[in-house]
């Protein structure tokens, strides 16, 4: 999963990308109104999180003028505003949620995943499951069968997005879009190579394979019969 975050406060902006990549996500970081709504258009989030008191262009104008370019994806406004009005004012513009500073990393956390679960339809919230693969995203514990297996932060993330695409060929350029940030060399061969060492922790010693190359496209992760 891949998040936006427009934040001018460089103490919380740290806070927040080194919260959000230790829970697995990739996450952009853009210090001013106008940059952020630059990314936003321009690049594919599941989620966003803007402060309101930004440079160059308000966070309450951000969040308009990205609704304005059909950018529908999630966006939680943070404030150190707490007023009633002020938390009607953000979400009447288009914001999904309002919290309030200071916060606490967890409840910023649980409300992301909260958003992110509700704008992908997830019927089952808090697991995934393909076959006798699952994955509880409350635990980050992942079993296949009775084997529960280890995996690294990217690892773990790849695999999700493996998972919420299950039976659909994702290409390269999907993958890294999702689980790598902004700054990844699309040129180095780290997909295949996470790719490779994903497939060596699930599949190995079992008869079904579950991840699939789809030479030339991509790679889908499906039960084949």
């Amino acid at each position: 999963m891949r998040l936006l975050l427009v934040e001018d406060d460089s103490k919380i902006a740290s806070f927040i990308l080194k919260g959000m990549k230790a829970a697995g996500y990739a996450i952009d970081h853009a210090p001013d109104g106008e940059e952020g709504l630059y990314m936003a258009v321009t690049e594919p989030y599941d989620a966003a999180i803007i402060d309101i008191m930004l440079p160059k262009l308000d966070g309450l104008s951000l969040i308009q003028r990205m609704r304005r370019e059909k950018v529908n994806i999630p966006v939680i406004i943070l404030s150190a505003k707490g007023s009633v009005d002020d938390r009607v004012k953000g979400l009447q513009i288009g914001g999904d949620d309002y919290l309030t500073k200071p916060f606490a990393f967890s409840e910023l956390l649980a409300r992301v995943q909260a958003l992110i679960r509700r704008g992908g339809g997830v019927s089952e919230p808090t697991r995934l499951t393909v076959g006798e693969l699952t994955m509880n995203l409350l635990t980050r514990e992942v079993m296949r069968g009775d084997r529960k297996i280890d995996l690294q932060r990217l690892e773990f993330s790849l695999l999700e997005y493996l998972m919420r695409n299950a039976g659909r060929v994702v290409s390269k350029t999907m993958i890294m879009e999702h689980v790598w940030d902004y700054s990844f060399d699309p040129q180095t061969n780290v997909v295949e190579a996470r790719i490779c060492r994903l497939r060596d922790k699930i599949d190995r010693g079992f008869e079904k394979k579950l991840i699939h190359t789809v030479r030339g496209v991509g790679y889908v992760l499906k039960e084949t019969s």
